[in-house]
């Protein structure tokens, strides 16, 4: 399999080479890795799957290097990045006798760009601050594409010298890097923003499937509202993609799930109340039921035809 073409050209906030290391190389962690390499810095990856690690310095050029556990791709480093799958894989590569955290130098950053539990960011960090170390939690939007054209935004909490530490390097995979509290601030405003999704999506989906019963040529109906106060992402994106029932991108359903069930759990936590988020999670569920764990999140259309 061929990354080749997983990072595109972008013009990068300079900032001072630095040794870093990341941990996890999925759809959104190895472009992420080839815009640090890009950028100047010298990067050392790893990945659970250890041909992906030397794919990716196939990729990028000797200059860089691949580890065989974190602990490894962590040693020297200013500043350790890591975009894994959840709570469970993030512990995994930051604790323990092979985590990261064992082989990081005293006052390097962990950021932590997975999607995860806030109670997880808040654990990891006291436990990085017990070693003299740095954790920022610092969550992601903007899916494969924000991913490969260095173009996500990055959404952090931790303490402003660690976020100060980070921001610049951060910045060749980012279109913005902003700080929004103390510790697992980060994931909470992920949380905000995947409740907001969910809630457009399901309203897109709803109102093109009612276009299309009512006869409506609906791709042009969309050029028509996309220009007044109905326009979205979503819409920009998702919805002729939507009309020609395709699905075979973008952000999967099993992903969303997930995202929704911290939402879920921490709404417990926290008393918020989420009754339309708790109902498009039952729906991905139906999506999921249909065989759709892997197509896009705009896939809550086919409930609905």
């Amino acid at each position: 399999m061929t990354h080749a073409s997983s990072v595109n050209a972008k013009t990068y906030t300079p900032s001072a080479p630095q040794k870093v290391a990341f941990l996890g190389l999925g759809v959104m962690g190895y472009p992420m890795a080839g815009h640090l390499a890009r950028a100047g810095h010298q990067v050392t990856v790893y990945n659970r799957t250890a041909a992906k690690s030397q794919a990716w310095v196939a990729e990028f050029g000797s200059a860089h290097a691949h580890a065989a556990t974190p602990r490894e791709a962590a040693l020297q480093a200013d500043i350790v990045f890591c975009c894994v799958g959840n709570d469970d894989d993030l512990r995994s590569v930051t604790l323990g006798a092979n985590g990261a955290f064992a082989g990081m130098r005293e006052g390097a950053v962990f950021v932590d760009h997975t999607t995860a539990s806030a109670t997880v960011a808040r654990e990891l960090n006291a436990a990085a601050r017990t070693l003299g170390l740095q954790f920022v939690d610092a969550p992601v939007s903007g899916g494969q594409a924000g991913a490969q054209n260095g173009m996500l935004t990055v959404m952090c909490g931790g303490d402003t010298a660690a976020f100060d530490a980070v921001q610049a390097t951060g910045m060749a995979f980012s279109r913005a890097f902003t700080l929004l509290g103390d510790s697992g601030a980060g994931q909470l405003a992920k949380m905000v923003n995947q409740i907001a999704i969910a809630g457009l999506v399901q309203g897109l989906s709803e109102a093109v499937a009612f276009g299309q019963h009512a006869g409506l040529d609906m791709n042009q109906v969309l050029d028509v509202i996309g220009k007044g106060a109905a326009q979205s992402w979503q819409m920009d994106n998702r919805g002729k993609t939507m009309v020609a029932d395709k699905f075979d991108f973008g952000f999967a359903v099993d992903w969303m799930r997930k995202d929704l069930g911290l939402v879920l759990e921490e709404a417990k936590r926290n008393g918020a109340r989420v009754p339309v988020t708790a109902l498009v999670d039952q729906f991905y569920a139906d999506v999921q039921q249909m065989g759709g764990r892997r197509w896009d999140t705009s896939s809550l259309i086919k409930r609905l035809k």
